[in-house]
């Protein structure tokens, strides 16, 4: 472990409110801040609790917004108050991962930073641990490495990586480019093919390259981000954030720099099958957590508990108890149900992706206190 440790400085992204997991999922308490792992641990705890082979607590960073940065901090006492940067309004992924990379530069101007999601559950850590290290081998070649996962089904959900040539002497691959989330055809045709990875939004590469690419493709966020991070460690900091952060673009990472990237040839990536699951919605959180025998599984709480829940002759439900009241089912299969102290969600299992638009309907009436 040792050898490992040092080598890589890992970076959590805290945002997003996780609206198909509504509404357990809230904008004040997402759903990395839930104990959604089949453990106490929240899917944040859990994250950076798996890197400690790779990263040591020091060079563990955090980016979040100010609504949540209070309780990040309280569930992750052990990383350095300094590790966690906090974004004063969301800019999508691109914002959030080019400032941490500017601020590991200042400390470290070749160090390999890897970028982690905080609400990804991952079932296999060594499995995860060596891929990771694989993926380190293409950044020190001065590749944009992004992590594929091998796909198990046509999934219509994610977005996938066409896969090149094997580049190097190792496993990794050249991404010729990232496709959209596709149809069910469309997806088929992409596993039997064997060329096609899902992508996962995990990156790992060198800070300088990726700081680079981030000129080329994308001046004004550089010029942005490259102003904060000057002030980063002086008193101007606060100001020249707040002046600065609201002009940068709205961009996800993958359209603001990997797209253009593997056009040109600059992306890696490494197959990687170790239990991934992104927990996007109700119905994959039932297919990752425990079961009883009938298939049903109730959030937070080991199969054999039974307080607080009462299932007469129900199969594969999706209960999620956390109103203190108790819940009670019977003769009925396949849904989802979620009690919390506001507002009662029920619909079935299949439908559990569309659930983000009944948060969206709340949004345009107005009633943002249930969201």
């Amino acid at each position: 472990m040792s050898e490992r440790l040092g080598a890589l400085y890992g970076v959590v992204l805290a945002g997003g409110t996780g609206t198909r997991l509504w509404p357990l999922s809230r904008a004040g308490h997402p759903k990395f801040l839930h104990p959604l792992t089949g453990t106490d641990a929240s899917l944040l705890q859990a994250t950076v609790h798996r890197l400690d082979q790779l990263a040591p607590i020091d060079r563990v960073f955090v980016v979040t917004g100010v609504a949540h940065a209070a309780a990040v901090s309280r569930q992750l006492t052990e990383v350095p108050e300094e590790n966690v940067l906090i974004e004063p309004s969301p800019r999508d992924s691109c914002a959030a991962i080019a400032l941490a990379a500017a601020v590991i530069a200042r400390r470290d101007p070749e160090a390999i930073m890897g970028s982690f999601a905080s609400d990804h559950l991952i079932a296999q850590k060594e499995q995860f641990t060596a891929v990771i290290e694989q993926a380190m081998s293409g950044a020190r070649q001065g590749l944009l490495m992004t992590l594929g996962i091998t796909p198990t089904r046509p999934e219509t959900g994610y977005g996938y990586l066409e896969c090149g040539e094997v580049l190097g002497d190792g496993p990794v691959l050249a991404v010729r480019e990232f496709k959209e989330k596709p149809s069910y055809d469309v997806a088929e045709s992409y596993v039997k093919s064997g060329n096609y990875l899902w992508n996962a939004g995990m990156f790992v590469w060198r800070v300088d390259v990726f700081l680079a690419e981030l000129s080329r493709q994308q001046p004004q966020l550089a010029a942005g981000i490259s102003r904060i991070a000057q002030a980063w460690d002086s008193p101007a900091r606060e100001e020249v954030l707040g002046e600065v952060w609201p002009t940068l673009p709205r961009i996800s990472v993958d359209y603001a720099v990997m797209e253009g990237a593997a056009t040109v040839g600059r992306v890696g990536t490494v197959p990687g099958d170790f239990g991934w699951n992104d927990v996007g919605d109700f119905h994959t959180l039932g297919e990752v957590l425990a079961s009883d025998p009938a298939g049903n599984v109730v959030v937070g709480r080991d199969p054999a508990e039974t307080t607080g829940v009462l299932l007469r002759e129900t199969e594969n439900l999706v209960v999620v108890p956390s109103s203190g009241r108790l819940v009670a089912a019977m003769g009925v299969r396949d849904l989802v149900i979620v009690d919390t102290p506001d507002a009662v969600l029920v619909c079935p299992r299949d439908r559990a992706q569309e659930v983000k638009s009944l948060v969206d309907h709340l949004k345009e009436t107005g009633e943002m206190g249930y969201i």
